[in-house]
C-alpha cells in the first residue's frame, strides 16, 4: 500500500496559510475544517513549514493566549519531512513515529501533491485488515 493509495480516496486538497498570518487565524482554519495541521506556504506556494495544533498548544502553555497574536511563521515548524507518492505506508509510519509527528505532507517532483495525517493511514490500514479478514472467513467457509 502506498501514500497514492490514500491520496486516491482522501484527494489532494490541502489547507495552507501564509506566514504572516497570525495564529488565531490558522487556529480557525483548522477548526472549521477538522484538521489538525495546516501546511505554511509562501506566496508562490512554496512549502516553508508546518503549524500543527501540538505546536499551538505547546505555545499556549508557554505564553498563554498572547500567543494567539503571534505569526505562523514564529511558531511553525520550519524543517518539514516530507514523503512522496509512491512511498509505503509502512516507511510513512515510521517516519512519524520516529519525528513523533502527526502530519505528513506528500511532494511529487517538488511539487505539493496532497497533506496525509497518522488518522489517514490508520484509516487505510484498517479497511486492509478488514478485506484481509473477509477473506480468510470466506476461504475457511468454502473449504
Amino acid at each position: 500500500m502506498t501514500v497514492q493509495a490514500i491520496l486516491n480516496v482522501k484527494g489532494s486538497d490541502v489547507v495552507s496559510v501564509l506566514p504572516g498570518e497570525r495564529i488565531a487565524g490558522a487556529v480557525r482554519l483548522m477548526m472549521t475544517h477538522g484538521i489538525g495541521a495546516v501546511l505554511v506556504r509562501d506566496e508562490i506556494g512554496v512549502v516553508v513549514g508546518i503549524l500543527s495544533e501540538r505546536d499551538v498548544m505547546r505555545a499556549l502553555a508557554r505564553e498563554g493566549a498572547a500567543c494567539l497574536d503571534a505569526s505562523v511563521a514564529s511558531l511553525a515548524t520550519r524543517d518539514v519531512i516530507c514523503c512522496q507518492p509512491e512511498d509505503g505506508i509502512g516507511h510513512v509510519m515510521g517516519l512519524m513515529t520516529r519525528g513523533r509527528f502527526r502530519h505528513l505532507p506528500v511532494m511529487r517532483d517538488g511539487t505539493l501533491a496532497g497533506l496525509v495525517s497518522i488518522g489517514d493511514i490508520v484509516k487505510h490500514r484498517l479497511a486492509e485488515v478488514e478485506t484481509e479478514a473477509r477473506s480468510l472467513r470466506e476461504y475457511v467457509a468454502t473449504g
